[in-house]
């Protein structure tokens, strides 16, 4: 028996090496364990360029000579010893010398739990124990088709304590899981929740890839959180920087002393987004990377990752300048181990757990991002739609020229296809001096919640799943800022209620509209000729597979648009089921009635007129 399993322990050692290994947190790390009759923790890390390595721990005053590790084998570059005196929530780190005397104290990079920051030790805590609740959800997940509409958040700033301070994961639970059910979101995003040192990064500097961050509670407290979501129906989606990791002195940068985990050749240059690169040639770091990935799926339910920073995983001149990088052997700039990592990540996954969403961020002009890695693409699920968010809010802010407006808006349907894709009103449109969406709509303070509404109606017709970040559903005015909770305080205002009412309905109407996302196909997205009378006029249709459709008609302008005239080619006759215009979400309630008239030549004529930045929805009447 004890020969089957060092045999088992070699393989899956040369697996790490290999880099195949998807489930190295099992025997990395610190685990329980049972020798010669004595129950204890085993400790093991991957040091390969270490002279000698020791658990250094509290409960030991954090001596040096008290816990040496051993190579697992001749010439391992794998370090293991076995403890009896360690419990959980015990302080441990690695003390790490290297071979030219040097002596460096590293957190475990396989740590489940770590030390609230600026401390930074990792804490030992076994992962079993909890009891999950969402059997009945995780049997019937799945991808597509389903409305997908994704609330964005931040925890440490969602809400917090009267004093400031974070909420634990389970009051986070008890009060966003009812939240999100009352606004008809499908699925949470959650951003970064890896451990990490500065929380002015959000979690895109991670240290803990196999760590949930201790700001918020235990391991067990984000599986209550993630359990509860499940049970409300309410899918979860975990932001995963996968890019690389940020320098600080105990974590992975020159782990033991030499690169490990970065490029050996790096450089300044290396450091995007505050982060080293990851050196993703390398197979240990391929399986380090990969296992982080399935751990966050098979340990908390994850139904899906969002992979952020992808662009400079992709291109090997990412933010350099002429000279500063090197072609790669095809004389291009893209970064073949990178692409070929992403790609061995979402086979993974797919292959592993296929109803488990991945979701690609700021890919740049990468193409195929979504198509199958057999047919030459990426292989994810889905991708942000970073520049279309961006050229939105600009054509927004500038209506000057309605028709231009219009026209950018229905060249955007033909761009649509060939792709997946996430609209994403997110953290990034309202941060870093952007200032909030509605502060970015035109008109005085009073006027901009008229284009918001616009923009949000917009969006659930577009094709494409649908994200909006926290604060966005009640048209938080101030730019969103990380040390302190959401503005709560604007509810007191009659049209920020009036605003989280309108998005409230609306997130309810495109649950019940399959047309928005049964298929996003050009064959189901149809634009309807305008009225050359009215150039800020731009009417679209929807149809679902089963030929159910559904017509938007918004007016792109800040005046009133009388007389409007659409023909659609068929004879049936239209009714308004949805109107941004209503008085119950802060319009003027001065859309009026719709004429629809069918014409000699079999054709039906819609006549209406259109309030300021309206948006409305029409069914064919049965």
């Amino acid at each position: 028996m004890e020969t089957n399993e060092n045999e088992k322990l070699e393989s899956r050692l040369q697996a790490f090496h290999d880099g195949t290994e998807q489930r190295a947190w099992e025997w990395l790390g610190a685990h329980r364990a049972v020798k010669d009759g004595k129950k204890g923790v085993q400790f093991c890390v991957w040091a390969p360029h270490a002279a000698d390595v020791s658990v250094i721990h509290e409960k030991s005053g954090w001596a040096r000579d008290l816990a040496p590790m051993t190579r697992m084998a001749e010439d391992s570059e794998f370090w293991s010893c076995f403890l009896t005196d360690i419990e959980r929530y015990d302080c441990y780190k690695y003390s790490i010398r290297t071979k030219g005397g040097q002596v460096f104290d590293k957190s475990d990079p396989f740590a489940f739990y770590a030390e609230v920051r600026p401390a930074n030790a990792s804490r030992y805590y076994p992962m079993d124990g909890y009891v999950w609740g969402d059997a009945d959800w995780m049997q019937r997940r799945k991808i597509a088709p389903e409305p997908v509409n994704i609330y964005e958040v931040h925890l440490g700033s969602w809400q917090t304590a009267e004093d400031s301070s974070f909420f634990n994961y389970r009051v986070i639970a008890d009060r966003l899981i009812p939240y999100l059910c009352e606004m008809g979101y499908t699925h949470l995003e959650l951003l970064p929740l890896l451990e990490h040192p500065y929380d002015g990064s959000w979690g895109y500097q991670p240290l803990g890839f196999f760590a949930a961050t201790s700001r918020y509670g235990s391991p067990h407290d984000l599986m209550y959180l993630m359990d509860r979501c499940h049970q409300a129906d309410i899918g979860v989606i975990l932001d995963w920087p996968a890019a690389g990791f940020p320098t600080d002195a105990h974590g992975l940068f020159m782990f033991d002393g030499q690169p490990c985990y970065e490029a050996c050749e790096s450089d300044p240059k290396d450091m995007v987004y505050g982060v080293q690169k990851f050196d993703l040639g390398r197979g240990e770091v391929q399986s380090f990377l990969l296992s982080s990935a399935m751990f966050w799926i098979t340990q908390f339910h994850a139904d899906g990752l969002r992979v952020s920073s992808v662009q400079p995983m992709l291109y090997l001149n990412y933010q350099r300048e002429a000279g500063e990088w090197k072609a790669n052997q095809f004389g291009e700039n893209w970064n073949t181990d990178g692409a070929r990592f992403l790609r061995t990540l979402c086979d993974t996954v797919k292959q592993q757990e296929p109803t488990v969403r991945m979701i690609a961020s700021s890919t740049g002009k990468w193409s195929s991002v979504t198509k199958p890695t057999a047919l030459g693409g990426l292989g994810f699920t889905a991708m942000w739609r970073d520049t279309w968010v961006q050229e939105a809010l600009t054509h927004l802010q500038h209506t000057d020229d309605p028709e231009a407006l219009a026209d950018w808006l229905s060249l955007s349907l033909l761009n649509s296809t060939g792709e997946r894709f996430v609209l994403p009103l997110s953290h990034d449109a309202v941060s870093h001096g952007a200032g909030s969406l509605l502060a970015r709509m035109p008109g005085e303070y009073h006027e901009k919640f008229a284009p918001l509404r616009l923009l949000y109606g917009f969006v659930m017709m577009h094709p494409g799943d649908k994200l909006l970040f926290m604060g966005g559903e009640f048209a938080q005015y101030t730019e969103w800022a990380c040390h302190h909770a959401l503005d709560w305080q604007d509810l007191d205002c009659q049209a920020n209620r009036q605003m989280k009412a309108y998005v409230q309905a609306l997130n309810q109407f495109y649950r019940g509209n399959p047309a928005l996302w049964t298929s996003d196909s050009t064959e189901q997205i149809v634009r309807i000729n305008r009225d050359a009378d009215s150039p800020g006029l731009l009417a679209l249709e929807r149809r679902s597979p089963d030929g159910e459709r559904l017509l938007a008609v918004m007016n792109l302008t800040a005046h009133k648009l009388t007389g409007c005239r659409l023909t659609l080619r068929d004879s049936e006759e239209w009714e308004e089921v949805f109107c941004s215009d209503a008085i119950a979400y802060g319009g003027t309630g001065e859309s009026g009635a719709v004429t629809s008239k069918k014409q000699q030549d079999g054709s039906c004529r819609l006549t209406m007129q259109m309030p300021p930045y309206c948006v409305r929805f029409f069914k064919q009447k049965k």
